[in-house]
């Protein structure tokens, strides 16, 4: 009997959309036809690739108005913030930009005796597992890349967002990327892991929780499949002595609250100084109070649902495990009557919290930060490390110097000096500890999507 994946819409609770799920021999039948295609893609001029791929994201973009309702009714996100079209046009153009540089060979030695060079060369198929967080945002990643460099691509979009990798094939396909070189793939968990057991890929890169990513290095395991993981999070921000309270206010508190706290990068906890302490707690309070929970498609709206309403059970329970243990809620729930016990729910800031709590350990990915007071740097830096995550940290400081030397202390991917929840598409996506491994964007993005190849050529023989 075949399998029907389902999108339950966090808006209504309807079945917003289902596909089937492809049998075992029909995924392993699409997963052959991207490999016969791949060589004569790669065969292709890199411009006419790079022309492609712009192409279609070009497409893509005209796409927007009906991307930005389906995101709404899929995901929860508010249509008044547009879409993830910003993002995905900068990524794609930077990647592009980079790419004749990045995959250019680096010859060592050319003289009338030896050509010795070090080549970049496709790795064949690209399987990408993509989140419904940011879903056109992530995919697009390593899409970009991966098609660029010669690549063959294989993407199963997380059953949250199921038409969003339909888009992203019709927009590619109209672009110029043959049907077979980009296919979108509807599978269940079982066949995703009996693929790549099976080889079926160069490279697999995977953005999911942490039980994701170790399902599929367990899939991999012995095939010496190259994987990139991107995992869980429990970003800190550190406001120093010197910040710039109203600015850290403002950033912090809405990169914990954007697309209601699902960000991978999102703020989870923060750490003040005990000169600013009280001041940005009640600015914080007040920043979130102006908040309006509801319908993502009311004009209004700036908190919508969370995508699924077991997300939200998730948030409640360590929040209510949280004040039972002494956290003090700054938020009236009343004050967000759209809560419905459901998918819809109010957010949250938290004092008088420690490390003892799962608000403040475990991944919350919802709209809820817990606020602690340090006295100094040291405070700070042991309290930020101490996750099993790391992806982003945010220092607020007027001095450049003090947060490289906060920054290189930290046990994160990325560091921020007065900003947060960001990716910069020349600087590398990566993460330490049980946020994963792996480098998307930038020109290690490139790496990831090739494999190294030497040529050494002596011209004589003598």
């Amino acid at each position: 009997m075949t399998r029907m994946i389902q999108c339950i819409s966090p808006v209504d609770g309807r079945v917003y959309a289902e596909r089937p799920a492809l049998p075992p021999d029909a995924a392993q039948a699409a997963v052959a036809r991207a490999q016969a295609a791949q060589a004569g893609w790669a065969a292709r001029p890199l411009d006419e690739r790079i022309a492609c791929v712009k192409s279609g994201v070009a497409v893509l973009n005209t796409m927007k108005e009906r991307a930005v309702e389906e995101l709404a009714w899929q995901m929860g996100r508010p249509t008044r913030y547009g879409g993830e079209f910003g993002g995905v046009n900068e990524r794609t153009d930077y990647m592009s930009g980079i790419a004749a540089e990045a995959l250019a060979p680096q010859v060592i030695e050319d003289s009338n005796r030896f050509r010795r060079l070090l080549a970049r060369e496709p790795v064949g198929v690209v399987f990408i597992v993509a989140p419904w967080n940011y879903p056109y945002l992530t995919a697009i990643n390593t899409i970009v890349p991966a098609l660029i460099a010669g690549n063959s691509v294989v993407l199963k979009h997380a059953s949250q967002t199921l038409l969003v990798g339909e888009r992203l094939a019709e927009a590619f396909h109209q672009g110029g990327v043959p049907e077979d070189v980009f296919q979108n793939v509807v599978l269940d968990h079982q066949t995703t892991e009996a693929l790549i057991g099976a080889r079926s890929f160069g490279f697999v890169n995977f953005t999911g929780s942490v039980g994701g990513g170790q399902a599929i290095e367990r899939a991999a395991a012995g095939t010496f499949t190259a994987t990139a993981l991107e995992l869980g999070g429990k970003d800190p921000g550190l406001v120093c002595a010197d910040a710039d309270l109203a600015a850290a206010i403002d950033g912090l508190m809405d990169g914990a609250m954007y697309n209601a706290g699902q960000c991978c990068c999102g703020i989870e906890r923060i750490y003040v100084h005990e000169r600013h302490y009280d001041a940005f707690v009640e600015g914080a309070v007040a920043w979130v109070e102006k908040l309006t929970l509801g319908n993502p498609f009311d004009a209004e709206t700036t908190l919508g649902p969370m995508a699924n309403a077991r997300f939200a059970r998730t948030v409640r329970e360590q929040v209510a495990e949280a004040v039972a243990a002494g956290a003090k809620p700054l938020i009236d729930p009343a004050r967000f009557p759209a809560d419905d016990g459901g998918a819809y729910l109010a957010p949250q800031v938290l004092v008088d919290v420690d490390h003892s709590l799962r608000v403040m350990r475990e991944e919350s990915f919802g709209p809820v930060v817990g606020i602690m007071k340090v006295r100094d740097e040291d405070e700070a830096i042991g309290l930020m490390n101490d996750s099993p995550y790391g992806l982003t940290a945010s220092i607020w400081t007027a001095d450049p110097e003090r947060a490289e030397r906060i920054g290189a202390r930290l046990q994160t991917g990325t560091v921020f000096q007065n900003r947060c929840d960001y990716l910069d598409p020349a600087l590398c996506w990566t993460g330490c500890k049980d946020t994963g491994r792996g480098a998307a964007l930038s020109t290690l993005g490139y790496h990831s999507v090739t494999r190294p190849k030497s040529y050494h050529l002596k011209k004589v023989t003598q």
